[in-house]
This record gives structure tokens, C-alpha cells and sequence, in this order.
């Protein structure tokens, strides 16, 4: 049964990347991957509060996997954060691919870090 709810989730969880990718590309553009790169970072922020939750044993360990594996991964995408930044290389645009990854790849890894070491 917990196959089936992980599964839900992240129809849900792709559900959200999409609507919320869609808002931001409405008012930012699409010059910049701004979607992606917040969508990620986000992400990372609920799949780190989920696991200090999961640490203290507020939710168990089913929950976990439903929200963090189930939502967190249909909600975030690594690969299209990878498609973002080649396409920026393709455009030349090489700080801004270089940004992107960064970000991605700092912000998220920050933004865990943070969180978790208050639990």
C-alpha cells in the first residue's frame, strides 16, 4: 500500500513543479531557468524539514517515504535543471549557466545543511 501512496505523491509532487514552474515562467520570463532553480531549492527545503521531523520521530518512517521520496521526488527535477543549464551553454549564455548550476547545486546543499544541523 505504501507503493501505491508514494506513487500518488509524486503525481502530486509533479503536479506542483508544473503549476508552480508555469506561475513563475508568467512573471519572470523564460530567459532564466528561475522555476527550475527555485522549485529545487524549495524542495530540498521540505525534503530537509521532513527528515528532521522523521529524526525526532514526529512522522514515521512510511511518511517519509511517501513525502519525501513520493512528493520531494516528483516535485524536484535534476534533470531538467540539466537540460536548463545546457541550453544556456548552448546560448552562449555562460555566466548564466554557471549560476544556475551553482545555485542549484550550492543553495540546496546550504539550505540542507542548515536545516539539519538543527535537529
Amino acid at each position: 500500500m505504501t507503493v501505491l501512496f508514494i506513487c500518488l505523491a509524486g503525481g502530486v509532487g509533479a503536479l506542483a513543479r508544473f503549476v508552480i514552474d508555469g506561475i513563475v515562467r508568467s512573471r519572470f520570463g523564460r530567459r532564466f531557468p528561475y522555476g527550475t532553480l527555485i522549485i529545487n531549492i524549495s524542495g530540498t527545503l521540505l525534503l530537509s524539514l521532513l527528515t528532521t521531523l522523521a529524526l525526532r520521530g514526529h512522522i514515521s518512517a512510511g511518511e517519509k517515504l511517501i513525502l519525501g521520496t513520493g512528493f520531494c521526488g516528483g516535485y524536484t527535477t535534476f534533470s531538467t535543471a540539466s537540460f536548463e543549464t545546457v541550453r544556456l551553454i548552448e546560448e552562449r549564455r555562460f555566466f548564466a549557466a554557471l549560476f544556475h548550476s551553482l545555485a542549484n547545486l550550492c543553495l540546496s546543499a546550504a539550505l540542507a545543511a542548515a536545516v539539519l544541523s538543527r535537529s
